[in-house]
């Protein structure tokens, strides 16, 4: 039996090698998953049972959710890259008090905390890919 057409040569059979590929690509996506503090929280909360909060979800305060618009707007206006430090500066200095606060959370236990600052998370880091976004010459 061979896969993808032929075998490599070496010690190992078709089907060996084809259960390495599969496992390789397993720890890769593993790997990927617990590098970052936001997927790694929600794989938690996942393996803790709890449903992570969808974008529909209202928990979120009405300072936190207006400090996300004004970086929206901030993100919005024409490039300045001044500005751009600025919010990329700001976005890095929360992420990692969210992360510190995340940590703490799930050392306590307290799923629900973790859920909700997890949802914190998903707005900075889509804050995150809106900078990438526009910092990317075009």
């Amino acid at each position: 039996m061979t896969i993808r057409g032929r075998c490599a040569s070496g010690d190992l059979s078709c089907k060996e090698q084809y259960y390495s590929e599969q496992h390789s690509s397993l720890i890769n996506k593993a790997y990927q998953t617990l590098l970052n503090p936001l997927s790694r929280g929600l794989y938690l909360l996942e393996l803790n049972g709890v449903e992570p909060a969808q974008e529909t979800d209202c928990d979120a305060d009405s300072v936190f959710l207006m400090e996300i618009m004004e970086i929206n707007e901030k993100l919005a206006e024409p490039k300045n890259e001044d500005m751009l430090e600025e919010i990329e500066t700001l976005i890095k200095v929360k992420q990692e008090e969210l992360t510190k606060e995340v940590t703490a959370a799930f050392e306590r236990d307290d799923l629900q905390e973790a859920k909700k600052l997890l949802a914190k998370m998903k707005y900075f880091a889509n804050l995150e890919d809106k900078l990438k976004n526009k910092k990317i010459p075009s």
